[in-house]
């Protein structure tokens, strides 16, 4: 059995669905930190600071919308998996509007879940080897020049220490919106597909619904763009994909 050193919040008030999920991570050499509703899912994640977290969309005391919330607020580099039966496109729009990176409708197959989180810890690992090797040293005007892709109209994108600047003023992201925006920020003018996106950001084959990507570019136009109806940065090619324009 493999061994990580990783930490798996799992969140779910059925107790068979804990279960059989909680079973093929641990098989997969994740530590699994179980919580069967939303108030425990919240102190438990404050506890143990995991990498990743499973929620169940419906739960008792809390649900998994607000503990999604709550979560970005306090650590906003954390991947988020929501589970649910609530399978309406409003009802999935919403989950990625409360901050989740992914979606899954219930029932599920259990096996290509833990690929998505393998996936989705190794693409962690990655960016937090790269912080390392980057070294954290003190964010002087030098140091930060040296580290950053030259400006693109007030937009600076620092890639060693995570951080996008606009006119000087830091934009809080999440981890995997800052790697959304970097993978168009380091490709500009070239139009990706979706598909692509989800290949190359995501960093696995999605199954389920390609929106996703659209969801996460609106919120991310949100918080670059003076007017996100009509975008300065992040361009919809119709019928092909985004590009980013400098």
């Amino acid at each position: 059995m493999p061994e990580h050193n990783e930490k798996i919040l799992l969140a779910d008030d059925e107790h068979d669905i804990l279960m059989l999920v909680n079973f093929h991570l641990q098989r997969a050499g994740y530590q699994v930190i179980l919580a069967e509703n939303g108030k425990e899912a919240l102190e438990k994640a404050e506890q143990e600071k995991p990498v990743l977290a499973i929620l169940d969309r419906m739960m008792p005391e809390m649900d998994g919308m607000e503990v999604c919330r709550r979560l970005r607020e306090v650590n906003p580099g954390i991947y988020i998996i929501m589970l649910t039966a609530l399978a309406t496109e409003e009802h999935r729009y919403g989950g990625f509007e409360a901050g989740a990176d992914d979606y899954i409708i219930k029932p599920f197959n259990a096996k290509e879940l833990t690929l998505k989180v393998k996936a989705m810890v190794r693409h962690a690992n990655e960016k937090q080897a790269a912080l390392a090797q980057a070294g954290t040293g003190p964010l002087s005007e030098g140091n930060l020049l040296a580290k950053t892709f030259p400006t693109s109209n007030g937009l600076q994108v620092n890639q060693d220490r995570r951080q996008v600047l606009k006119n000087g003023l830091e934009i809080e992201l999440t981890k995997l919106e800052f790697d959304l925006l970097q993978f168009l920020y380091e490709h500009p003018n070239l139009v990706f597909s979706r598909d692509r996106l989800l290949e190359q950001v995501w960093n696995y084959d999605y199954f389920g619904d390609e929106r996703v990507v659209d969801v996460h570019m609106a919120r991310l136009r949100k918080k670059l763009e003076e007017d996100p109806s009509h975008p300065r940065y992040i361009q919809t090619i119709r019928g092909v994909g985004y590009k980013y324009t400098p």
